[in-house]
């Protein structure tokens, strides 16, 4: 009965570009996460967005993304956002007439997501000219870049962009004819490099530089030290906020999520360790524990390392506990070759994942194929 079931099936014809059923679970799941696709036409994806032909209602056509019909639903999660973010809505609310951003030209490169959309969006109400686009191939929720299309936000991002789309959408946030940008807001570097690098004349005429992150703060001070930074940067990596609330806080809860959604697995009785117990290794393994994760340390910092000791965790070496713990999490900020000696292979290597939390371009661990997994940075 079974068989003839198959074969009345395999007789049903399927659309061109539909996805195939045979897609793995982990990646339908992230399909879902952030790209409206309850409702939308899933052949979408097998078209590069470059290929489309867009225009908002305004009939402006100067953005790029996925699908600008999710706009209305990216609407809902930004004014959802808009409520926890209560500071950026009082400074609209009282600068918003005067315009003190009148004249700014600003580029961005950063996640794009219902929260960066209320930043974007304040800059614009307090009078500065945005060109944005995506700091992260993955971490683009499609809806709002389409919410901020549709509000006339010149946004070039999509979840899942390949190495040569991630340079196009810098590059034409950048390259505009008539339009020169005079402020960059980075998270990363990626835009600061490619500006410097392609062009300079444009470089030295820009006003201020806003880094975010701890690799675009690293990028800089090479610069600098080269002597080549010839513009004004702030350091917001820095910043008592970043350092003791976004290290901390967010990056507790979004562990969880990448780990979540890239391995679908329970972690409670996982052996995981944690290299480094900075802002980030704590909230890391706040997180871990809470789930039920056996939890190990390894830290070269003395303080940090007895402040893990105190925490209830395990500070151990590398090397010690490599071959039977389940997931490596760097959070370093540093190149760490996790893998790769002959002590470093996993005791059950078919199941073991490696991931970097932070850092982005530098915090890369070393993974060979023994290794089952590896998540994204950041």
């Amino acid at each position: 009965q079974f068989a003839d079931d198959m074969q009345e099936f395999t007789k049903f014809p399927t659309k061109t570009g539909r996805r195939s059923l045979s897609r793995s679970i982990s990646q339908s799941s992230t399909d879902s996460y952030s790209s409206a696709a309850s409702y939308t036409d899933s052949s979408d994806d097998e078209v590069s967005p470059r290929e489309k032909q867009q225009t908002n209602s305004k009939g402006s056509s100067n953005f790029c993304v996925k699908n600008i019909k999710q706009a209305e639903f990216g609407r809902r999660e930004i004014e959802i956002a808009e409520q926890d973010m209560s500071a950026l809505i009082s400074l609209r609310k009282r600068a918003q007439g005067e315009k003190p951003l009148a004249g700014a030209k600003i580029v961005g490169c950063t996640h794009i997501t219902a929260q960066t959309a209320v930043l974007i969006e304040t800059l614009c109400a307090l009078g500065a000219q945005c060109r944005w686009s995506a700091c992260n191939i993955y971490s683009t929720q499609n809806e709002v870049a389409a919410a901020l299309a549709e509000a006339g936000v010149a946004v070039f991002a999509w979840k899942g962009e390949s190495e040569d789309d991630f340079w196009w959408c810098i590059d034409r946030c950048v390259n505009v004819d008539g339009w020169q940008a005079n402020m960059i807001l980075d998270d990363g570097g990626d835009l600061t490099h490619w500006v410097y690098k392609k062009y300079p004349n444009v470089f030295k005429k820009i006003r201020g530089i806003v880094e975010e992150s701890v690799t675009g703060v690293h990028r800089l001070y090479q610069l600098s030290k080269a002597g080549k930074l010839c513009v004004p940067a702030m350091n917001v990596n820095d910043s008592v906020t970043k350092q003791k609330f976004d290290n901390l806080y967010c990056c507790r809860e979004s562990i969880l999520d990448g780990l979540k959604r890239t391995t679908d697995v329970m972690f409670g009785g996982k052996q995981v360790v944690v290299c480094g117990y900075g802002e980030v290794g704590k909230g890391c393994c706040a997180a871990l524990k809470a789930l039920g994760a056996i939890v190990y340390v390894t830290e070269i910092d003395p303080i940090c390392a007895l402040q893990a000791c105190m925490d209830g965790f395990r500070v151990v070496k590398l090397s010690e506990v490599i071959r039977q713990v389940d997931v490596v999490i760097t959070c370093t900020g540093r190149d760490e070759k996790v893998v790769g000696e002959p002590w470093s292979r996993p005791r059950r290597s078919s199941h073991s994942q490696v991931g970097s939390l932070g850092g982005g371009g530098t915090s890369q661990p070393c993974v060979p194929r023994v290794f089952g997994g590896l998540l994204e940075p950041g």
